[in-house]
């Protein structure tokens, strides 16, 4: 079974419908409002679909509502079977302080082709497809792929930008990307759109690497992937609660380094729409009575698509 236009149209409709429920609360300062107002939309539109689903990638557990929790289902109960990855907002901050870059997410795969993996932090690092396979490493240190990199692209160092999140747990990568001359693009949410900026050289970034989060790294890992970009990741389980969970969901290797191909198989899914106006796509804007939003897809090995969708006002 291939994943269908029709789905990839559906969902165009539910990240949109998600990005302008959170219209209202747009530099109201009320994170989780926008985040509740998205999420019950991303549920009841995923709900109405003819499709046995289930969240593999989620905001939460099952007691943690109003989130899509993982394991939950959704839809009509009958379609096809596949695995779902949400993110109702990447970025709430972004949404209660009107600053750039907020999207609404969603990711979907054939059943059993989407990691199954709890809500904790991940280690990551990405690069674009004109990077060869492996060439990069996630255990490799700073200067040496820098070097590598450089060595590929035949780019000085000052001509290499690095996306990174502004955390205090990257303090010792920044300062060596300094040492070693290489520009930085900090970030201080939004590592989903981090992410992807290194699928096209039109965003000048090189390579994106860091600390986030797991389930944002797994769904920027949909796109990568059907892009032909490289990621890496590895899941950090700190707490005994989350080693737990992992052994619950299968995980037997809690330092495991995760190729993109373990992360997503097959055909796959992948479409945000802008909340707010970012790098990738704009956000959304109220016109004459309409809503009108941009969304970004890749779907089945596709190149990067933007599609403007106009939504009347009801």
């Amino acid at each position: 079974m291939k994943l269908s236009q029709e789905l990839l149209n559906n969902l165009i409709e539910i990240t949109s419908k998600s990005a302008i429920a959170c219209y209202q609360y747009i530099g109201k300062n009320e994170k989780i409002l926008a985040d509740k107002a998205a999420t019950d939309v991303m549920r009841h539109q995923l709900n109405k679909l003819n499709i046995k689903g289930e969240v593999v990638i989620g905001e939460g557990e099952l007691d943690e509502a109003p989130m899509l929790y993982i394991g939950e289902k959704l839809g009509m109960g009958n379609g096809p079977e596949i695995d779902i990855a949400v993110d109702p907002v990447e970025g709430t901050n972004f949404v209660a302080k009107n600053l750039p870059g907020a999207m609404s997410v969603l990711a979907v795969s054939e059943k059993g082709n989407l990691i199954n993996a709890p809500e904790t932090y991940m280690n990551k690092i990405a690069t674009g497809s004109h990077i060869p396979k492996g060439a990069i490493d996630i255990d490799f240190t700073v200067e040496k792929n820098i070097n590598i990199y450089s060595e590929i692209t035949k780019k000085k160092n000052s001509e290499i930008t690095v996306c990174i999140l502004n955390r205090p747990r990257h303090n010792k990568i920044i300062t060596e990307l300094k040492r070693l001359n290489v520009n930085i693009k900090l970030i201080t949410d939004g590592d989903v759109s981090g992410a992807l900026l290194v699928s096209d050289k039109k965003f000048n970034v090189d390579i994106f690497m860091g600390i986030g989060g797991g389930p944002e790294g797994v769904i920027a890992a949909t796109a990568l992937e059907s892009l032909k970009c490289n990621f890496q990741g590895r899941f950090i389980f700190e707490t005994e609660y989350e080693k737990k969970r992992a052994a619950e969901m299968g995980i037997k290797d809690l330092n495991k380094k995760y190729e993109i191909y373990e992360i997503v198989k097959g055909d796959s899914i992948f479409c945000a729409t802008g909340i707010t106006p970012g790098d990738l796509m704009n956000g959304v804007v109220k016109q004459d009575g309409n809503y009108i939003t941009e969304t970004i897809i890749t779907y089945n090995k596709s190149d990067l698509e933007l599609v403007k969708k106009v939504t009347s006002l009801t």
